[in-house]
């Protein structure tokens, strides 16, 4: 189970946004690949994607599955950590429990950005429609 678990992880967060396009690595710009290598040296298997202007590295670490976002440029935008729903801030939680009881929480993961923030992302489902929801520790929704 906690294998289905983490393959099912792993497949959402490698499929996370309908728009980004997978691609090979020779065609990510040397820059941004440089940029993902100084920052996850130990980081051997990677699944590229471009999402919008930047680039989307799925990869594992450290028996986590994650992501990051890096411009063309080079400029780290953001790294994304799949989590248990358990794990989410209690806060965070009591806000999905009290603002989302209609959805089913399919998916969460912490997010830190580039200007060091760091908040928590809850996949929701409702009628086959899923939405990503950001939240700050305090369980205050953000928008995108």
């Amino acid at each position: 189970m906690k294998n289905l678990l983490l393959a099912a992880t792993a497949a959402l967060l490698l499929a996370h946004a309908a728009h980004a396009q997978k691609i090979a690595a020779t065609q990510v710009p040397a820059a941004a690949q440089a940029t993902f290598k100084a920052r996850f040296p130990a980081v051997k298997t990677i699944a590229w994607e471009k999402e919008g202007a930047a680039y989307e590295a799925a990869f594992r670490l450290n028996g986590k599955t994650m992501s990051a976002v890096i411009t063309a440029a080079g400029a780290w935008q953001e790294t994304e950590t799949a989590m248990r729903l358990g794990e989410l801030p209690a806060a965070v939680r009591a806000t999905l429990a009290r603002d989302y009881r209609a959805y089913t929480v399919t998916e969460a993961a912490t997010i830190v950005k580039a200007d060091g923030r760091t908040v928590y992302e809850a996949e929701v489902a409702k009628g086959g429609q899923k939405q990503d929801v950001l939240f700050t520790a305090a369980g205050k929704v953000l928008a995108d």
